[in-house]
C-alpha cells in the first residue's frame, strides 16, 4: 500500500460522518511504578514521559524503538537488527562487541533487569512505558546513571478478559497475537499469558544474493502473569517472560544505500527465559514488607559480513580482504531486593516523615565466545568471562517539613565486584565502593500545581577492555559520576482538561567513560577510557490539551546542550580531532514532538503527528556527523463493539535518516579510504491492525 493510497482512504474517512456523535473523552491519568511508591505522573517530582498502551498500537509499534521519538532529549542507537542501546540527556552506549558493558540508562520490564540487552523490549500486551531522565541512584543504582526505561504489562483482572490481534504491513510484515487474562480461582488467584508472533523481511535488499530478507525479524514473545490475593494483605506476583528473537542483520554499504552485497549476511539472536517473584505484605498499619526475585537466562547471536561484500564484485586487481565476526553471548542474572516502607501510622518524627530502607543483590554472569576471520589479515577467536556483583542498601525520607512542602532525601550505598578473565591470559579482578542518592525539595503549591527541585548523585561502576592490542594502563578503567541540579513544575489547567510540564537541569560528568576506537588493518580497536569531563545542560517540556470533545493536541521538546570541557586521548590529537568543548555523541541539541487527535465521529479517530531532531555525531572519536530530520506518522482507528480496525503509516514522506553511523575504511574500490558509513531507520511503512477484545 503506497502513500497516495493512504491519503486517499484518510480523506475519505474524514469526509465522511463528519457530524456524527463524538464519544466522551479525558485526559489518561498514569499512574507511574518506577518509583518506591506507585504515584500518577502529574504527581510525581522528575522530568518524565509516560507512554501508554493506545499510543503503542496506533503506530503500529513493535519494539520500544519504534516510540522512543516521543520522549525529548532520548536517542537511540542501531548496529543491529534492532535500535538496542539508549541515551537519556546525552548519556549512553551507542554499541557493543567483545568488550562487556555497564549500561548509563537502565531498562526494566515486569521488575527484571534487561539493562544489558535492549532487544527484549517487544511490546506486545505492554500496558505503558515510563521512560524517568536524570540519575535514578537511590532507586536503581549503578545501571540508572542517566535515567530509566520502565515497562509495565497488562495486569490479570478480576473479570475474563480476551484480546486478540493481528496485522499486515508492508515489507512483508505479519503479527498475530493473543492475550487471555482472569479469575483462575474467583478472589485468591488471578491470571494473565500471552503470544505474539511479529514477522516482516526488513527494509533491505541484497543484490548480491538477491534476497530481500537479510535483516527480517523473526520474533516470538510470550509473557504470563499470576496474581495470588493470599489475604487482604499479602499478595504474591509471578511475572515469566519467553523471547525467542531471530532477526537478520545486514545493514551497511559502501554507498549508505538499502542495497547492500554481502556473500554471508549476519545475525541478531536472542532467547531469553525470565522471571520475577514479588510479594507486597501489609506487615501492619505501620509497615508494608516487599520482596522480589528475579532470574534472567539469555543466550545471544551477534554477527555481520565484515567486508560487506564478496571478492567477485571488485575489478581486477584489487584484492579485497573477507572478514566475518560472531559473538555468542551466554547471560545468567539473578536478582534479589527487600524493602521495608512506612504506612500510615508508621511515619517518624513526630509523624511528619514517611520512609523507605531496603538491600539488593545482582549476580550477573557474562560468557563470550568470539570468532574473527578477516581472511588475508587472519583468524582469531576470544573467549572470555566477565562476573559481576553488585550489592546495596538503600534508604529514603519523604519528610513533610509543612502541609505544602516536602524534603526527599535518598541514599544509595553499592559494593560492586568484578571477575574477568579471557583466553588471551588476561585476568582482571576489581572492587570499589559507590554511592548516590539525592536531595529534593518539592513544593504542592495547590491541587493543581506542583514544583520541585533536586540535587542528584549518579554513579556507573568501572570495567575492562579486551583487545590484546592495546597498553596494560588501559586495560581497565573507573567509575563514572554524574552530579544533576534539576527543576520543574508540573500543572493541571481548564479543570484538568490541560497538563503541562517544564524541567530544566544542569549536570556535571566526572570521569566520565567514553569509547574510542582507531582502526588497525581491517579491525577495530574498540575501548573505554575515564577520558573526559563534562556539561550536559538543557530543557524538556511538554503539554497534553484535550481542546474539546473533539479535539485533543499534545506537544513536546527537549533542549539539550552536551558538551566536553576536557577530552583527554592523544591517539585523536594525533589525528587531528580535537574532542574538547565539543558536543557528546548521539546528543542531538533539540529534539520535538507535536500531533493531535480528532474524534471526527462515533468511534473513528484520527491521529497524526510529526517527530524529529537535529544532527548529532555519531561517535566520540570522530567528527562525522548525522542530519537533522523529521518523521510524519499517522493513523485512522476505527472502533465498533468490540472489534477495532487501525490504518498506520510511519515515516509517511519516506525520509531517510540515520541511527548508527562510522567511520573507516571498508571500500577496497577507493583503497579503504576512511568514509563516513551509516545504518538508516525505517523507511515510510504504511500497515492495518485489526483487534478483537472481550
Amino acid at each position: 500500500m503506497k502513500f497516495k493510497t493512504l491519503s486517499v482512504v484518510i480523506a475519505t474517512l474524514l469526509s465522511a460522518n463528519i457530524l456524527a456523535e463524538t464519544a466522551e473523552i479525558d485526559l489518561p491519568s498514569m499512574v507511574v511504578s518506577a518509583d518506591f511508591r506507585p504515584s500518577i505522573a502529574q504527581e510525581t517530582p522528575v522530568s518524565l514521559t509516560t507512554i501508554d498502551s493506545d499510543t503503542i498500537e496506533s503506530r503500529g509499534a513493535q519494539h520500544i524503538e519504534d516510540i522512543l521519538n516521543l520522549a525529548p532529549n532520548v536517542n537511540i542507537s542501531s548496529g543491529a537488527s534492532r535500535g538496542q542501546y539508549f541515551q537519556i540527556r546525552g548519556i549512553g552506549e551507542r554499541s557493543q562487541f567483545a568488550a562487556p558493558i555497564n549500561p548509563s540508562v537502565g531498562l526494566i520490564i515486569d521488575g527484571i533487569d534487561f539493562s544489558r540487552t535492549g532487544g527484549a523490549a517487544t511490546l506486545f500486551d505492554i500496558e505503558q512505558v515510563e521512560i524517568l531522565r536524570g540519575p535514578q541512584g537511590t532507586r536503581y543504582g549503578t545501571n540508572a546513571l542517566a535515567g530509566i526505561i520502565n515497562m509495565q504489562s497488562k495486569q490479570p483482572s478480576d473479570e475474563l478478559e480476551i484480546h486478540v490481534e493481528t496485522g499486515i504491513a508492508e515489507y512483508n510484515t505479519r503479527n498475530i497475537g493473543i492475550a487471555i487474562g482472569g479469575p483462575l480461582v474467583d478472589d485468591k488467584l488471578l491470571g494473565r499469558m500471552s503470544i505474539y508472533s511479529h514477522q516482516a523481511d526488513g527494509y533491505i535488499d541484497n543484490k548480491f544474493l538477491h534476497r530481500d530478507n537479510t535483516q527480517n525479524h523473526d520474533e516470538i514473545t510470550a509473557r504470563g502473569q499470576l496474581k495470588w490475593l493470599v489475604s487482604d494483605d499479602l499478595t504474591v506476583d509471578l511475572n515469566v517472560l519467553h523471547l525467542n528473537i531471530d532477526n537478520g542483520y545486514d545493514a551497511f554499504t559502501f554507498d549508505n544505500s538499502r542495497n547492500t552485497l554481502t556473500d554471508n549476511p549476519g545475525q541478531d539472536k536472542q532467547h531469553t527465559n525470565a522471571f520475577a517473584l514479588k510479594t507486597d505484605w501489609r506487615a501492619s498499619s505501620a509497615v508494608q514488607l516487599q520482596s522480589a526475585v528475579s532470574y534472567v537466562k539469555s543466550d545471544i547471536v551477534y554477527s555481520y559480513d565484515a567486508d560487506w561484500g564478496f571478492a567477485g564484485q571488485f575489478a581486477p586487481g584489487l584484492f579485497p580482504y573477507i572478514g566475518f565476526e560472531q559473538f555468542k553471548r551466554d547471560r545468567e542474572n539473578y536478582s534479589f531486593e527487600f524493602q521495608a516502607l512506612s504506612n500510615e501510622d508508621g511515619r517518624i518524627f513526630n509523624n511528619s516523615t514517611e520512609w523507605v530502607i531496603g538491600l539488593y543483590h545482582l549476580n550477573q554472569d557474562e560468557d563470550l565466545d568470539q570468532n574473527s576471520d578477516f581472511g588475508i589479515f587472519g583468524a582469531s577467536v576470544l573467549k572470555n568471562e566477565y562476573d559481576t556483583k553488585n550489592t546495596a542498601i538503600f534508604g529514603q525520607l519523604d519528610s513533610h517539613l509543612t502541609e505544602k512542602l516536602t524534603l526527599i532525601s535518598g541514599l544509595r550505598v553499592e559494593y560492586f565486584e568484578a571477575d574477568y578473565s579471557d583466553s588471551n591470559a588476561l585476568k582482571i579482578d576489581t572492587s570499589e565502593t559507590l554511592f548516590g542518592g539525592k536531595l529534593g525539595l518539592n513544593y504542592q503549591a495547590n491541587d493543581n500545581q506542583l514544583l520541585y527541585t533536586s540535587l542528584s548523585r549518579g554513579y556507573k561502576s568501572g570495567g575492562v577492555n579486551t583487545d590484546a592490542n592495546i597498553t596494560p594502563s588501559q586495560r581497565d578503567f573507573d567509575t563514572e559520576y554524574l552530579w544533576s541540579l534539576e527543576a520543574g513544575i508540573k500543572s493541571s489547567w481548564l479543570e484538568g482538561d490541560l497538563n503541562t510540564n517544564i524541567a530544566v537541569f544542569y549536570a556535571l560528568r566526572r570521569d566520565a567513560q567514553v569509547k574510542s576506537s582507531l582502526q588497525v588493518g581491517p579491525a577495530f580497536i574498540d575501548f573505554q577510557a575515564n577520558a573526559a569531563k563534562g556539561k550536559n545542560i538543557g530543557i524538556e517540556a511538554d503539554l497534553d490539551w484535550l481542546i474539546n470533545h473533539q479535539w485533543r493536541m499534545f506537544a513536546a521538546i527537549g533542549l539539550l546542550d552536551a558538551t566536553f570541557d576536557e577530552y583527554d586521548n592523544p591517539d585523536l590529537l594525533a589525528n587531528g580531532i580535537k574532542i574538547s568543548g565539543r558536543r557528546q555523541a548521539h546528543a542531538p541539541a533539540y529534539q520535538f514532538n507535536l500531533g493531535g487527535e480528532y474524534y471526527f465521529a462515533h468511534n473513528w479517530t484520527f491521529r497524526a503527528n510529526i517527530e524529529g531532531r537535529d544532527e548529532f555525531y555519531f561517535s566520540n572519536s570522530h567528527n562525522e556527523k548525522s542530519s537533522s530530520y523529521a518523521l510524519v506518522n499517522s493513523s485512522i482507528d476505527y472502533k465498533n463493539g468490540d472489534w477495532k480496525v487501525t490504518l498506520w503509516g510511519r515515516n509517511l514522506f519516506d525520509k531517510d535518516y540515520a541511527t548508527r553511523g562510522f567511520f573507516f575504511g571498508n571500500n577496497p574500490s577507493t583503497g579503504y579510504a576512511d568514509t563516513n558509513y551509516t545504518q538508516k531507520g525505517d523507511p515510510r511503512i504504511v500497515g492495518l491492525s485489526v483487534s478483537w477484545d472481550y
